[in-house]
């Protein structure tokens, strides 16, 4: 049997909670993805930060990381624009430095949002909109006013909170939402869990969507977006996604690997089957009664989930099983808390 990453041509793998978390590495991390033979690139919706400056931050975690190793939510917002503007258009940045670079480096004029205060007659063709610490009302003004206009308006992610060392804060998602509020209509999404910023990657990567391997910690953002880019991904348990959150997930929110970290990668992997109405994982035998567990056999914890996930999925979609009933089944399968 092949190892997981032996069926693939390279990785598109996230950042925060899956290497690192806030300045420090993620526990095997860097080990692990070192020790990978394939390619791979580092996804990330965070808008506001430059590639070469994710890149370095890489780097001093121990990895030999490049700027070009690094895809952002602001190139693809900037490649999106770039399939609908000609070069050279006036495109108005509301955002972090990434936002502006990632425009800058497609040919596109670029506008800050005092510029266009100052010279309201000044036609602005397109609007990208990521997340940045500075962002003022008035900026998102002028985002509004840009769209109204008729102006292409692509958001780098729709991201509602944004994680800091103090707890947490308004993401992009919130600012977006102000502006949408105003203009009465969607922008264009870019970041996961939309599908572009996947593609960006795998092009970058040379190989087709379905030879990437997608590696995230959280189902409404990494899992989705890789499945609406047609990759398949793997959940490792080392972020903010559980067994728990795992268990009533929909389809579309469903990783095709589960993995405890990112060693396991480097690994055979003893996927759940079905043996009539068992779920089988390793030495794990289970399967739901009557609302209630019946084990055959008690493998790892690991299997367990695996298999539990398994046979909780399938009642759900059978509709042998509400989502009251699965939380609670699901309280035995927790040991990845």
């Amino acid at each position: 049997m092949s190892t997981l990453i032996e069926r693939y041509a390279a990785v598109v793998c996230d950042l925060d909670g899956v290497v690192y978390r806030g300045p420090d590495a993620v526990e095997h991390a860097v080990g692990a993805l070192s020790a990978l033979d394939v390619p791979i690139v580092y996804a990330t919706n965070n808008a506001s930060r430059p590639p070469e400056e994710v890149a370095a931050h890489l780097t001093d975690l121990g990895l030999h990381v490049s700027g070009r190793d690094v895809a952002t939510s602001s190139q693809a917002g900037a490649e999106e624009l770039a399939a609908h503007l000609p070069q050279g258009a006036r495109v108005l940045a509301i955002g972090g430095v990434g936002v502006r670079e990632a425009l800058q480096a497609k040919g596109f004029r670029v506008l800050q949002p005092a510029q266009v205060r100052d010279d309201p007659t000044q036609r602005v063709a397109g609007v990208l909109q990521g997340y940045g610490a500075d962002v003022t009302a008035s900026d998102l003004a002028e985002a509004a006013y840009a769209v109204s206009s008729g102006a292409m308006w692509v958001a780098t992610n729709t991201d509602g909170t944004l994680p800091t060392h103090r707890g947490t804060a308004p993401g992009n998602g919130t600012l977006v939402a102000a502006v949408r509020r105003a203009v009465n209509r969607d922008p264009v999404v870019v970041g996961k869990p939309e599908a572009p910023l996947y593609h960006l990657s795998a092009g970058r990567l040379g190989v087709q969507a379905r030879q990437v391997l997608a590696v995230g910690d959280r189902l409404d953002t990494d899992i989705a977006g890789a499945v609406s880019a047609g990759m398949d991904s793997v959940l490792v348990l080392t972020g903010v996604d559980s067994v728990t959150t795992l268990a009533t997930a929909p389809r579309a929110l469903r990783p095709t690997y589960l993995l405890e970290d990112l060693r396991a990668l480097e690994s055979e992997y003893e996927p759940a089957e079905t043996d009539y109405s068992w779920w089988v994982c390793g030495d794990d035998r289970r399967r739901v009664v009557d609302g209630a567990w019946e084990i055959a056999r008690q493998g790892s914890a690991l299997e367990a989930a695996r298999a539990g996930i398994a046979a909780l999925h399938q009642g759900l979609d059978d509709g042998d099983l509400d989502v009251a009933a699965v939380r609670r089944l699901v309280r035995d399968l927790d040991d990845w808390q």
